[in-house]
């Protein structure tokens, strides 16, 4: 009998799961498989798919437009992670701190990242303006001349990291702060009878015991910001003179403008591989960490 009722259950579990696996067969892995089956095609969506082999990657190989788009996003995670990791790290310290208002800068920290990505480009779209712009005028009052941001070839792409920057950060923050608080204060109590100082503590103590979060923190955001696309396509489109163009917008150019939809694929192939090699650090990594705290 309670065998008859454990496979009554089995099969309950597995009946409420079956809508989101046919979901995700339909929208999800039949898309995908699809994909990589477009990566060896000629295609432009209207006609019918010819069959290249390789053709794809080899014109990658000599496309510079994509080497240079690859640069850009490269470029773009170099100038994005590392200040969103410690800025994240030193204000999830500060929050957890005995300081007042602790819920209010948690909260004030964490609400940008809940407004959509036109919302928050289209704002500091309007900031960055030479002219009305809040950060020209601040200039123009401290006698500097008022820089043309999202034009000018050399701040292009740092206004779009520090926009980026701000829009994440609160995420990573409320990531640190989860950490924080597991670490016992025993720890800390245990330290200060030994007379570490604050540095020390941190040093010895929250930034060992905070490893898993540092490798989760870093190994998103550098996925994330692989897959920039959006803060670009709204506030440059790859300008000026293609200086922000990013991979995900030259997939998107190649696919939906010019409809070379097998080249876009391979494209978008190859950039999934390297995310999937960071997924897999992380993992590794994780594991790494969890075995050396049950020893």
């Amino acid at each position: 009998m309670a065998v008859y009722r454990k496979k009554k259950h089995t099969l309950l579990a597995y009946l409420f799961f079956a809508p989101f696996l046919v979901l995700l067969l339909i929208f999800r892995l039949i898309p995908f498989f699809n994909s990589i089956r477009m990566i060896f095609y000629k295609w432009d969506i209207f006609g019918t798919p010819k069959y290249i082999g390789l053709g794809n990657f080899t014109r990658m190989m000599s496309d510079k437009v994509f080497w240079a788009s690859l640069w850009h996003t490269v470029y773009f995670v170099i100038l994005t992670v590392p200040p969103i990791v410690v800025l994240s790290f030193l204000i999830a310290l500060l929050i957890n701190s005995k300081i007042r208002f602790k819920d209010f800068l948690r909260s004030a920290f964490y609400l940008p990242y809940t407004l959509t990505i036109s919302v928050v480009c289209l704002t500091w779209t309007m900031l960055y303006n030479p002219y009305f712009g809040m950060i020209g005028k601040v200039m123009k009052f401290f006698g500097l001349k008022p820089i043309s941001w999202l034009t000018d070839p050399f701040w292009a792409m740092p206004a779009i990291v520090i926009t980026t920057v701000w829009w994440t950060i609160g995420f990573c923050i409320v990531l640190y702060l989860a950490g924080l608080q597991q670490i016992p204060a025993s720890y800390y109590e245990a330290a200060e009878l030994d007379g570490a100082n604050g540095f020390q503590k941190m040093f010895f103590i929250t930034i060992p015991l905070l490893k898993r979060v540092h490798v989760l923190v870093l190994v998103t955001q550098i996925i994330a910001s692989l897959q920039i696309f959006g803060q670009v396509y709204i506030m440059t489109a790859g300008g000026p003179a293609g200086r922000t163009r990013t991979l995900m917008q030259y997939i998107y150019e190649q696919g939906f403008r010019y409809f070379r939809m097998g080249y876009a694929q391979a494209m978008a192939f190859v950039l999934f591989l390297v995310m999937l090699v960071f997924a897999y650090l992380q993992l590794r990594l994780m594991i790494a960490s969890a075995k050396e705290e049950l020893v």
